[in-house]
């Protein structure tokens, strides 16, 4: 099949009803009609239009992201256009192989037969995007849909309005709608979306809203996944180089403002290297956002709170654990009017504070000191399986100690967040923290049916039939005895 450009007006945008559901409807049609028509060369043609339309619109991509959240352009290259430049990339580089069928081997039950695994696309899916990296949330994605053979439905947040405006013309730009369409609005046109029996659902947001999206998906048995989120802790140890700790936290956690679903959400340090930790990350703080409040303010480089009601929860997280007895150690200085938060680092934090049962998603930082590594184990595994988890140490031996007692979706060792970027690796959570993974050929097997094909060639199996005669049910016993 052809991708052919859509010229003319922008198309209308799909509302809530009859209109999102005659759009379903075109896209079934195509995802039946064009099943073998979506080959190789189809595919890989589909991913070059993206990556050449999102080329030429760049400078346009740039300027939406900071109208939305001033996010700065170098963030917008590194963590928006780079993660979708390099999926585009990767999968047209392996594509032939991943379509390729794998034979597997069989075994002496299966005697006389062959066996392949072919992997189909499912149909139709839905995409539904966040709004803390709308173009590599919407956009990387779709890429894996597309590798996999099938027609998308992307609902971009409607916090982010200027990127999913510029998302849907990015989309009609480069797709017919019966392959690729763009259904702006809120919550009732996700509802809407929802109704609908999708092939699959890829979501990404909070664990609440996933349950929401699981619920409607199991209407339909509708296959899903969530890429979800969690309290991701951060464990550094008395050998852990500090500074070089420091630096990549300070990146981790700050970069987009925080609101990162894979941000350190918190640290656990060796009590004897807690100081020496403050005042490398405070350091850092200074180094890259400015030496003084008003420089960190002005400053190019630093992010702004999506949304006032997003400023204002982080406010409440922050008050509540001042009035329970927690330190601001750097930062704290908020401007509703920017919905500004500086990069803050919180210390004495206790179990019972919201800051410690919420994930944060935004630029505070609590700091937790330890003496013993087993209780910090045993507080990550009292909670929700987070959706990664970071480990700075010298000694392997401890760094395994951590990984094989704790369960979370990814980790990084003397490193964090940079794992999302890894193209062979699977990204995902574990349960709350989500469902599935993505990237490279994860994600395209999640898009994809692992369709089972068996030929027989001179079987045997139908000495075992009935009548069952007693020679055949001595046939059947010798079967199971030896093959058992």
């Amino acid at each position: 099949m052809s991708v052919r450009a859509v010229t003319g007006p922008a198309p209308v945008h799909p509302g809530v009803g009859g209109a999102i559901e005659s759009l379903f409807a075109s896209q079934r049609r195509s995802a039946v009609e064009n099943r073998a028509k979506f080959t190789l060369k189809a595919r890989l043609a589909m991913l070059s239009r993206l990556k050449a339309t999102m080329k030429r619109r760049e400078n346009d991509i740039i300027g939406a992201l900071y109208a939305d959240f001033r996010k700065p352009e170098s963030e917008v290259r590194l963590t928006e256009l780079f993660p979708v430049y390099q999926e585009i990339s990767h999968a047209r580089r392996h594509l032939r192989s991943w379509l390729r069928p794998h034979r597997v081997h069989g075994s002496l039950g299966m005697f006389g037969t062959a066996a392949e695994v072919r992997y189909q696309a499912k149909g139709v899916c839905l995409i539904i995007s966040p709004w803390n990296y709308p173009v590599n949330l919407s956009l990387g994605p779709l890429v894996s849909a597309l590798a996999a053979g099938n027609t998308a439905i992307i609902k971009p947040s409607e916090l982010t309005p200027a990127t999913s405006a510029l998302i849907r013309d990015i989309v009609a730009e480069t797709f017919p709608r019966d392959l690729v369409a763009v259904c702006e609005g809120d919550a009732q046109v996700s509802q809407t979306l929802l109704d609908l029996p999708f092939d699959h659902i890829f979501f990404t947001g909070s664990p609440q809203v996933g349950k929401i999206v699981m619920a409607a998906a199991a209407k339909h048995l509708t296959s899903v996944t969530l890429e979800l989120g969690g309290k991701s802790p951060t464990i550094i140890d008395s050998t852990a180089n500090i500074e070089h700790a420091a630096r990549k936290i300070v990146w981790g956690k700050f970069s987009n403002n925080g609101q990162t679903c894979i941000a350190p959400d918190h640290i656990y340090v060796a009590r004897n290297k807690a100081k020496a930790l403050v005042e490398a990350l405070r350091n850092e703080i200074r180094r890259v956002y400015g030496q003084s409040d008003s420089q960190q303010k002005s400053g190019a480089d630093y992010c702004r709170i999506v949304n006032p009601r997003h400023f204002e929860r982080l406010c409440a997280l922050i008050d509540d654990a001042s009035a329970r007895g927690a330190t601001i150690l750097e930062g704290g200085v908020r401007d509703p009017t920017q919905k500004y938060i500086s990069p803050t680092l919180i210390g004495d934090t206790t179990p019972q504070m919201a800051i410690s049962q919420e994930e944060i998603f935004g630029p505070v930082l609590p700091i937790i000191e330890f003496d013993d590594v087993n209780d910090v184990i045993e507080e990550i595994n009292s909670g929700p399986k987070p959706l990664a988890l970071y480990v700075f140490s010298k000694e392997r031996e401890f760094a395994d100690l951590i990984v094989e007692n704790t369960s979370s979706g990814g980790v990084c060792i003397n490193h964090n967040v940079v794992h999302f970027l890894h193209p062979n690796l699977p990204f995902g959570g574990a349960n709350n923290s989500g469902i599935g993974s993505a990237h490279g050929f994860y994600g395209f097997k999640s898009f994809s049916h692992e369709r089972a094909i068996l030929r027989d060639k001179f079987s045997v199996l139908r000495l075992l039939f009935p009548p069952y005669t007693p020679s055949v049910k001595n046939m059947i016993n010798l079967t199971v005895r030896i093959l058992g």
